[in-house]
């Protein structure tokens, strides 16, 4: 395990997150969510979090296996459809997943969600925040309205604030 690492996660509280993710840039991705979602009949949540916590830290938690979690805790799969996609933030690591519900899953590959991802790190390693984040919502919602086009009762089934745990 790297000492490194888990020091950095342990001793950076999570308000950091307000540095970076101030209102304006949540408004922002909100914003994109709500946009995004008239076109399709997914459901796209986003969050951010700053660090994993020491029991995480000592399994050795993959980014991927967290943003899993989340997705259950956010109950991004709670959807009609099963059309929820969440696109998780590791913060202190600078790793960005997505993870789709089983509707959308079998549908979009997931080089796909991948390329994203990657757009989306880039994007933050030049401290573009809020482009990255609208871009990588507006990505996602592309990948969504080819397969799930939105139909006359489009309801919103999840919330479309970002969330900073």
């Amino acid at each position: 395990m790297q000492i490194g690492r888990m020091l950095r996660h342990l001793v950076t509280p999570s308000w950091v997150l307000g540095r970076v993710f101030t209102p304006a840039v949540m408004t922002a991705i909100e914003e994109a969510v709500k946009q995004s979602e008239t076109l399709h009949r997914g459901e796209i949540r986003f969050a951010v979090e700053a660090g994993l916590d020491l029991d995480e830290l000592r399994r050795r938690t993959s980014i991927r296996e967290r943003a899993v979690d989340v997705f259950s805790r956010l109950r991004v799969w709670d959807t009609a459809e099963n059309t929820g996609v969440l696109i998780y933030v590791q913060w202190l690591d600078r790793r960005v997943e997505i993870v789709a519900d089983r509707g959308i899953a079998a549908q979009v590959p997931q080089a796909e969600w991948e390329k994203i991802c990657r757009q989306m790190e880039a994007a933050f390693g030049q401290k573009r925040f809020s482009e990255g984040s609208a871009a990588a919502v507006c990505a996602v919602g592309r990948l969504l309205a080819a397969r799930f086009p939105a139909h006359a009762d489009n309801s919103n089934e999840l919330s479309d604030r970002p969330v900073l745990l």
